[in-house]
């Protein structure tokens, strides 16, 4: 069973999120939250399989998030969800060791295709 960690400072988005999430055959959801500190905390104690981070929120920026949580041992893949797609921001994702980059309002539906891909590479990994 993988597990996802949300972390987004928009109620709506993160309760759609978790929507998503609980109809994927194979995947929980580890937690949810909209503060940065808190989830560095709990990306740690909790270590999910994959993250869904939003890059800009208060107090601390999913990028910084990103690069504290990719120092682990091990690591989560991390999906990056974002209203600003712009090629900067892509490209220090892509530097801080992101797996994905979507934009999330043209490519939020792609999340559970990843995830499920993810838990089906995972099933086929424990057969073999």
């Amino acid at each position: 069973m993988r597990t996802v960690y949300i972390v987004d400072d928009s109620q709506a988005v993160r309760e759609r999120l978790i929507g998503m999430i609980s109809e994927l055959e194979g995947t929980t959801l580890a937690g949810a939250t909209g503060e940065p500190l808190e989830a560095v905390k709990a990306i740690r104690r909790l270590r999910p399989d994959s993250v869904i981070l939003d890059i800009r929120m208060p107090g601390m920026s999913g990028i910084q998030i990103l690069r504290e949580i990719k120092q682990d041992l091990r690591a989560p893949v991390v999906i990056m969800l974002t209203n600003y797609p712009f090629g900067q921001y892509r490209r220090e994702c892509a530097e801080a060791g992101a797996d994905y980059f979507l934009n999330k309002s043209t490519e939020f539906e792609k999340i559970n295709v990843i995830l499920a891909g993810i838990a089906c590479a995972d099933l086929y990994s424990a057969k073999q």
